[in-house]
């Protein structure tokens, strides 16, 4: 071997113990990879340059930043909504398949992060019994297009730069379908073996916000389940007060009248999903004020404040500020806001006016902490925009009507133009890892063909093989990008199986698709690691779960995946 060769493939198996000894940190791992190719000359700076901007991770980055407009929109909690029954079998059924179909369009980490709530929070069944199945279900559902999981779109990546060809938007779809239906079918009678774990009570943490319902609410004469209420992100219906009457708990068979005040808990960033029910009204819309412009405070001990109400003190007139939330340490707050004696100690989230900075009366009564950002959402036209906006260009990109990436593009300048979504969001929620990550293995895979490791390979798969052996090599190739997705992640093993994978098949003179999808396929079939993909994780500390649950239910799972893989992938891609 060439002195080139050996420092490539140094660099090569080393990345892989990088990825074993720091699995929280493979973007970091990745990032020495890529220090190392440049520092040590193994690339050109044409390839490093390709490398970065290759056409399907440029596609991969702007399908997560047109996603977040999603994200913003009710269109997924009102989904949510509709899930969740007193039959556990219907919830099971109804969550499978809502959960598969979203994930192979959109993102699936989206998806998880937007049914965690009302999943943790439902009334019927217990949290843990649901939340495993949530995570498989998005990434079976992951599996059925070209954009459903961000692994396809990695493997798509560097395809297209191997071979100048992107994968076809339904080439995943048929041996999709199959895992989809018998995974789903299987996890459907393991389930029973998931723990009855009960669910810590969010609700009684962060801040109380108090909305009122307006005379022209469409949330009158409808439960609170069917309103959606129970479905929130970070924020809970505790209390609601009716005609001076306080009613806690508030069950969701509950039905809003006009003037109820909704009492709400949980994370006061979160606040502007609230604006998204029509004739649902803070504080801040009473007074005037914008609840996008809110700063937290402490009331001191000498504050005017102290054992009196809002209402009693004149709060808006005072420091022309209303109160949006208020929170008691080591104690639960009860009631409308304005009701509220106040103690000293306690944190309000104001919405302030153009003159709160000047009043001088500030630092006698408060201690300023900081402003407070909340999350934008997006309703209107604007949502409408998103939503369909965001189906139609995946419905032309699907049937070939305009390429997914120009497509992306389109939609990403109308999102901000419209200001669905704005410059600042987008560089502060850029997914730079998956970026590093993705350049850097193209990177390393232009290394190993400059530095002939991948001919070497092709040559030891011709010379120590013949063409019968080439199905046993394909299960090889699945089982080390399984156990490597299961002990780093999903990304990072799509990324380093695909230059092997693809230098086998042209060692074995067969066409490199089979081995191509085997990668994909493999990479997107964590199910017995809470730690390879990350919607597994996400569903890990939320369920209370243990690693043996991981192992009882996703080892059958997994098994049965990786054998519709092996069997199914040769008969749609011969070799």
């Amino acid at each position: 071997m060439s002195p080139q060769a050996i420092i490539t493939t140094t660099i090569f198996t080393l990345t892989i113990v990088g990825l074993l000894r720091f699995q929280n940190r493979p973007a970091a791992v990745f990032g020495v990879t890529f220090l190392s190719l440049i520092t040590f000359g193994l690339v050109s700076k044409e390839q490093l340059i390709t490398s970065i901007a290759n056409p399907g991770l440029v596609t991969l980055i702007l399908l997560i930043i047109c996603s977040f407009a999603i994200e913003k929109t009710r269109a997924l909690r009102t989904i949510a909504a509709k899930i969740i029954v007193p039959s556990y079998a219907k919830t099971f059924v109804r969550l499978f398949s809502t959960t598969a179909v979203c994930s192979a369009f959109l993102n699936n980490t989206a998806v998880v992060a937007t049914l965690l709530s009302p999943i943790r929070n439902n009334p019927h069944h217990y949290a843990s019994k649901l939340l495993l199945p949530l995570s498989y279900a998005a990434i079976l559902g992951g599996t059925l297009t070209l954009i459903g999981t961000s692994t396809n779109l990695i493997v798509n990546s560097l395809y297209i730069d191997a071979t100048g060809k992107s994968i076809d938007f339904f080439a995943f779809t048929a041996i999709g379908i199959m895992l989809v239906v018998v995974c789903g079918s299987i996890l459907g009678f393991f389930v029973r073996y998931l723990p009855n774990t009960h669910q810590q009570t969010e609700g009684e943490q962060g801040y109380f916000i108090d909305a009122k319902v307006t005379s022209d609410s469409e949330l009158i004469g409808k439960t609170v389940e069917s309103n959606g209420l129970r479905h929130l992100e970070s924020l809970f219906l505790v209390e609601l007060v009716r005609d001076g009457r306080l009613i806690s708990p508030v069950y969701p068979s509950e039905t809003l009248q006009e003037n109820d005040r909704l009492i709400f808990s949980g994370d006061i960033t979160k606040l502007a999903q609230l604006q998204q029910f029509s004739g649902l009204e803070t504080f801040a819309h009473q007074s005037d004020l914008k609840d996008s412009n809110l700063t937290e405070v402490v009331v001191r001990h000498e504050s005017i404040l102290v054992w009196r109400t809002l209402k009693q003190v004149g709060f808006r007139a005072l420091f022309d500020a209303a109160v949006v939330a208020i929170r008691r340490d080591g104690e639960q707050v009860s009631g409308k806001l304005g009701e509220v004696k106040i103690k000293a100690g306690d944190f309000l989230v104001l919405a302030v006016g153009d003159d709160f900075k000047s009043r001088r009366n500030l630092s006698k009564n408060f201690i300023l902490l900081s402003g407070v950002e909340t999350e934008t959402r997006l309703s209107g036209w604007r949502a409408w925009l998103a939503t369909f906006g965001f189906a139609a260009m995946i419905v032309s990109a699907s049937v070939g009507l305009i390429d997914l990436l120009e497509g992306l593009i389109i939609l990403l300048g109308g999102l901000i133009f419209t200001q669905s979504l704005n410059v600042n969001e987008i560089i502060r929620r850029l997914p730079i890892d998956i970026w590093l990550v993705v350049s850097s293995a193209i990177l390393l895979s232009h290394a190993l063909v400059n530095a002939g490791v991948a001919e070497s390979i092709s040559t030891l798969a011709n010379g120590a093989f013949s063409e019968q052996h080439v199905y046993l090599a394909l299960i090889a190739v699945y089982l080390i990008t399984w156990l490597m997705t299961e002990l780093v992640t999903n990304n990072a093993a799509a990324a380093l199986m695909f230059p092997i994978a693809y230098s086998l098949a042209l060692g074995f003179g067969v066409d490199v698709m089979p081995f191509v999808m085997t990668v994909a396929f493999a990479a997107s079939g964590s199910f017995v690691s809470p730690y390879g993909y990350q919607t597994n994780l996400m569903v890990y500390n939320s369920g209370n779960y243990r690693l043996g649950d991981f192992v009882k239910v996703g080892l059958p799972v997994s098994i049965v995946y990786g054998l519709i893989v092996i069997v199914s992938v040769p008969y749609f891609f011969p070799f």
